[in-house]
């Protein structure tokens, strides 16, 4: 069987030390997880990636400005930037953000701006993609943005995976962008759910 990618959902650095000694292959660092997750300070960050060094354990880092919706003003989007800069500069491997507009789409253009300024560093489209009006369009709108890699749960908040959307997500972008199952995932249950769906990336806090 594939081997099975695991990012750990890390609200501080308080447990990296563990999960990296352990050897799990991703970590997605955060502040505020009570609000979904925002975008943890550079000390953190610059922590965290002093800690993995030249392990190969990638460090995913949140940007979001605040919790709430996906919707944000200029004010926002340009802190969001500067966030990006810095996150950059304190080590991160990998940037986490998802933009919607009014609508429930994707601010393509929104996230083209914040994608420019990440540059090289690949980007990751947050569970903000499970609030989108229309999941087949945004794939296909984050392929043509050059993401390869989105976190879903395939369902509303609260309910089991959505393996069935899921698995049609993954046939749809097959080849061209990963998805990473994430809500309700644990060591129990992350690979017989990614084999399930068929993709090899699994996010939570309780993964490793």
């Amino acid at each position: 069987m594939t081997q099975i990618i695991r990012e750990y959902c890390a609200e501080n650095f308080t447990d990296l030390p563990r999960v990296v000694a352990a050897g799990v292959e991703r970590i997605e660092l955060c502040d505020n997880l009570a609000v979904g997750g925002t975008t943890p300070s550079y000390g953190v960050i610059k922590a965290a990636a002093d800690l993995i060094g030249d392990q190969p354990t990638v460090l995913s880092v949140m940007i979001r400005p605040r919790g709430g919706d996906f919707v944000y003003t200029p004010a926002e989007l340009d802190i969001m930037a500067i966030d990006i800069e810095a996150a950059k500069q304190a080590g991160a491997h990998s940037l986490v953000f998802g933009v919607l507009d009014a609508a429930g789409n994707l601010d393509v253009a929104a996230m083209r701006r914040l994608i420019a300024v990440a540059g090289a560093t690949p980007v990751v489209c947050h569970m903000a993609f499970d609030a989108v009006a229309d999941p087949s369009a945004t794939l296909e709108a984050l392929i043509k943005l050059g993401v390869k890699l989105v976190l879903t749960h395939g369902a509303s908040a609260g309910q089991p995976l959505g393996v069935s959307r899921l698995s049609r997500l993954r046939e749809l972008g097959a080849g061209r962008i990963d998805l990473m199952i994430g809500g309700g995932i644990t060591t129990d249950n992350y690979a017989e759910l990614a084999q399930a769906v068929g993709v090899r990336h699994a996010h939570g806090t309780k993964v490793i």
